[in-house]
């Protein structure tokens, strides 16, 4: 069986198993759970985690190298980890997205609306800057949060703004059709 899930604000840890093989969705918890203590993970760097009989790949993008190769690492040392495949992409150096990540992040979380995000150990609303175009991943309560999160992204100059964000409620619904 294949346990796929981004790494959503910790609701798939929260998530009680019901018919998923034991073994993978303990892999997935425990990969996942060091994904978001690894210090390095910022609201700017986007992973996500499957695990398959045992392997675990890593896909999504970070900002830096080192944290690639860190992630995987800690990937390895869990229990019940056959094998790491990391795909995990790194974004190009630039100071134009550098800015725009800090004036989006700016622009969100300093919003009145974000800051319980904000307050979070994780935020969990991601920001991915790749060659002026912003992406917004993670999840947020409620679909105004989702339009709100987009429309002030939107307003800062990027060349373009997709807005990837999940309802919690569409990602229970996401777990519930994982049974």
């Amino acid at each position: 069986m294949v346990i796929a899930l981004a790494l959503l604000g910790g609701v798939a840890e929260a998530r009680t198993d019901r018919g998923l093989d034991r073994a993978g969705y303990a892999v997935f918890n425990d990969v996942a759970r060091e994904v978001r203590r690894y210090v390095h993970y910022t609201i700017f760097d986007d992973v996500n985690v499957t695990v398959e009989n045992g392997t675990v790949t890593l896909t999504g993008v970070v900002t830096m190298p080192f944290k690639k190769d860190d992630i995987g690492k800690r990937a390895a040392r869990v229990a019940g980890v056959a094998a790491v495949r990391n795909l995990i992409t790194v974004l190009p150096v630039s100071t134009f997205d550098d800015d725009l990540r800090y004036r989006t992040a700016r622009a969100i979380y300093g919003n009145p609306n974000f800051w319980s995000y904000a307050a979070m150990v994780n935020p969990p609303i991601h920001i991915i800057v790749q060659g002026g175009r912003v992406t917004l991943s993670g999840t947020v309560a409620t679909d105004v949060d989702r339009m709100l999160a987009r429309s002030l992204a939107s307003s800062l100059g990027a060349l373009s703004v997709t807005n990837a964000l999940k309802t919690d409620a569409e990602v229970r619904e996401q777990l519930e059709a994982i049974d």
